[in-house]
């Protein structure tokens, strides 16, 4: 497996993920530029390091493309003689890249993965959004879903318009909670609790609720009803949310960020 961009942040999660998984660190190579930090990514990872795409490739059954999206063009078409050589299963991290733009930078034949990684993957708690070209096989789709785990939750999409969907949900979503983290610990600054007190607090919260609603067998509606005791302070605050129309701003950006998407796919496509 040879991962390009493999000292990145989160090419790196990926790869301590499949180690840490039981994946052979020796057959993994990750390539890049800088000779220091690869050697110094390999000292940490015990994986092969290479500044040679090229010659990476001509071993590579798997070969996970971890570059921004300004670059991903002139990577894939420094690449492409290889990978028609080669024809390895392709999963890209890259955001809003389209599958025709691969078909055409990589050439026709080679199977291509969308992956669609957030930011929690670089610590193990990651949603990675995936979709698959129709030429991609069963085992692929299963090595793909390795990768993808690997880091935290797979989500697979039938269709490529999912994907949008999957960065308004999951890809943006942590963004979403850190304002709202940032909120109360502003909020909670303000009322006169030490700054360090509301982060603290603040963040044990999130997390704390998180879990709960992953670990409970009923929805967060529930979840949030079990908290709020008729005419207490929960309701108070929850009535205070929803007269502001928090529920009606929450699906208006979750459509402006998929619409953004979309275009920013389009974009990309050109």
């Amino acid at each position: 497996m040879v991962f390009i961009g493999g000292a990145g942040n989160m090419a790196g999660a990926v790869i301590g993920g499949l180690v840490a998984d039981g994946y052979p660190a020796d057959r993994i190579v990750a390539t890049g530029r800088n000779r220091g930090k690869l050697d110094e990514f390999a000292a940490r990872s015990g994986v092969q390091v290479s500044t040679d795409n090229e010659t990476a490739i001509g071993d590579a059954d798997i070969l996970v493309l971890s570059v921004k999206p300004q670059v991903m063009k002139d990577l894939c078409e420094s690449i492409r003689d290889a990978v028609q050589q080669r024809r390895p299963l392709v999963v890209t991290l890259a955001a809003g890249i389209p599958l025709a733009a691969y078909q055409r930078w990589l050439g026709e034949g080679v199977p291509v993965v969308r992956a669609m990684p957030n930011t929690p993957a670089l610590v193990g708690t990651g949603v990675t959004g995936l979709y698959a070209a129709a030429d991609v096989s069963e085992q692929q789709r299963g090595q793909a879903q390795r990768i993808a785990e690997a880091v935290g939750l797979a989500h697979w999409v039938d269709d490529e318009s999912g994907i949008d969907q999957v960065i308004a949900v999951s890809g943006s979503g942590p963004a979403y909670y850190f304002l709202f983290m940032e909120a109360m610990i502003d909020a909670a600054e303000k009322a006169g609790m030490a700054r360090a007190d509301a982060e603290r607090l603040t963040l044990q919260t999130a997390l704390g609720a998180a879990k709960l609603a992953a670990a409970s067998d009923v929805d967060v509606a529930q979840l949030r009803r079990n908290v709020m005791s008729p005419g207490g302070t929960t309701e108070r605050a929850v009535q205070r949310f929803q007269q502001g129309g928090l529920e009606q701003l929450v699906e208006q950006a979750m459509s402006d960020c998929a619409e953004r998407a979309a275009q920013m796919a389009r974009e990309l496509d050109q």
